[in-house]
This record gives C-alpha cells, sequence and structure tokens, in this order.
C-alpha cells in the first residue's frame, strides 16, 4: 500500500497538472466564444441587416456565417475581393436571405462612408455594425527605423472602427441597433513587441465605453476582448521584414 501511495503521490501532481494544460485552455476558449456568440446573437436577427468590416478572414469570416445561419442580411467589407466573394457565397448557402461585398479600406474616411451608404442603398436599413478590420505589427519599439510606417495600425484598427461609426450612428439609431466592437485582450494584456498593437486596442475599448454612455439606449455597444486566436493574422501570412497586415 505504501508502495502505491509513493507510486500515486509521484505520478498524480504532474499527470494532473499535464492534463489541465491540455483540456483547459480549449475549453475556456470555447466557453469564451459561446459567450461571445450569446451575448452578440441573444436576439432574434433573422431578415436584420448587418454591416462586418474585416470578413474576409479569421474573426469576421466566422461571425458572417454566425450572422447567415441565424437569417441576416449581410454587407461584407474587406480589401481583398476574391477571400470575401467566397465568404459571400459560404454565407448565402448557410442560410443567409441576400448578401453583398464592398471592397473598402477602413482607414480611409470615404470608403467608410460609401461602405454605409451602400449598405442604405440595397437595404435599406441598418440593424449591427461589427468593427472588426484590423492589422497587427511584431517589432520592439526601439528597432523601428521609421516609426511613421505603423501609422497604419492606428489607421485601420482605431480610426477605421470610429469613421464607420460615425456614419452608422444615425441609422443605427432609428433601429435601435447594436455596434459590436473587436478589441483584443492586448488592451490591458501588455505582450512585449506589440506596442502599437496594444495601444490600438486600448483606444478602442475607452472610445467605445465612453460612447455606450453618450448613446444610452438608443444603440447597444458590444465590445468583444478575445486572447489569442489562430488567424491569419496571428499565422503571420501576411508576415513582411517586420511587419504584419492582415484583415484579420
Amino acid at each position: 500500500m505504501d508502495l502505491i501511495n509513493k507510486f500515486l503521490n509521484l505520478v498524480a501532481p504532474p499527470f494532473t497538472l499535464f492534463s489541465l494544460c491540455l483540456f483547459l485552455p480549449p475549453f475556456l476558449c470555447y466557453k469564451f466564444l459561446l459567450s461571445v456568440f450569446n451575448s452578440i446573437f441573444s436576439e432574434d436577427v433573422s431578415g436584420k441587416v448587418v454591416i462586418i468590416t474585416g470578413a474576409s478572414s479569421g474573426i469576421g469570416e466566422h461571425l458572417a456565417y454566425e450572422y447567415a445561419r441565424r437569417g441576416a442580411c449581410l454587407a461584407l467589407c474587406a480589401r481583398r475581393e476574391k477571400s470575401l466573394e467566397e465568404v459571400a457565397d459560404t454565407a448565402r448557402e448557410i442560410g443567409s436571405p441576400d448578401v453583398i461585398t464592398i471592397r473598402a479600406d477602413v482607414s480611409k474616411v470615404d470608403d467608410c462612408r460609401s461602405l454605409v451608404e451602400e449598405t442604405m442603398n440595397h437595404f435599406g436599413r441598418l440593424d449591427h455594425l461589427v468593427n472588426n478590420a484590423g492589422i497587427s505589427s511584431v517589432a520592439l519599439f526601439e528597432d523601428i527605423v521609421n516609426i511613421t510606417d505603423f501609422k497604419q495600425i492606428m489607421n485601420i484598427n482605431f480610426w477605421g472602427s470610429v469613421y464607420t461609426t460615425r456614419f452608422a450612428v444615425p441609422h443605427l439609431r432609428y433601429t435601435k441597433g447594436k455596434i459590436v466592437v473587436l478589441s483584443s485582450a492586448a488592451s490591458w494584456l501588455t505582450a512585449p513587441r506589440m506596442s502599437f498593437y496594444n495601444a490600438s486596442k486600448a483606444a478602442l475599448v475607452l472610445f467605445f465605453e465612453t460612447l455606450r454612455v453618450e448613446l444610452g439606449s438608443d444603440v447597444g455597444v458590444t465590445i468583444v476582448t478575445p486572447g489569442f486566436i489562430e488567424s491569419e493574422l496571428t499565422q503571420g501570412k501576411f508576415l513582411t521584414g517586420r511587419r504584419q497586415n492582415s484583415d484579420r
């Protein structure tokens, strides 16, 4: 018996720790995604009109599919037209009654204005705006040679959401709609080598927390702060040198 107890004392702790490390992260990720989807899709979105930026891959792509399964009409936006059309085709197949694609660079204010205008011209209403488009960068601050190269991170991650929201708010007020903002755990978990990305995500949280108060009950605001999620952005598919760009 003593031998068995010694064996269990030796084996059980590392085995338990290994099991937790193996199974806990996927479980927590599943619970997180489930809570996000429940918070976004608690209402009946059948027939409602949804704009999703950065919809050509990653989180934006899968949000498009979730909305489509629930019968929402979609206006999908990204810079890569071919990928965007593929997402739109899939969304139609799985249940969306109407899907349009709009090529736009959300760092450009005129593109954001056109995105909302084209959506309104086609559907005549707007119920949800999902600000998802984003890019990332990986570099130590002191290693950066030309710091102005990183302005685009703030232009897309922060200003892209601000521009689109500005043009969408009047229509969202009319329908008592919702704004969904994809920030990141990086807004409060300061990972090294991602100073500009972290700052852009923190700016999103503070801006939309303020906007939530200003808009009151007229427009709902949901801020999502996911952790590390495997996507083209995190896989470095568009990594060039020390810069990484993606529509999420």
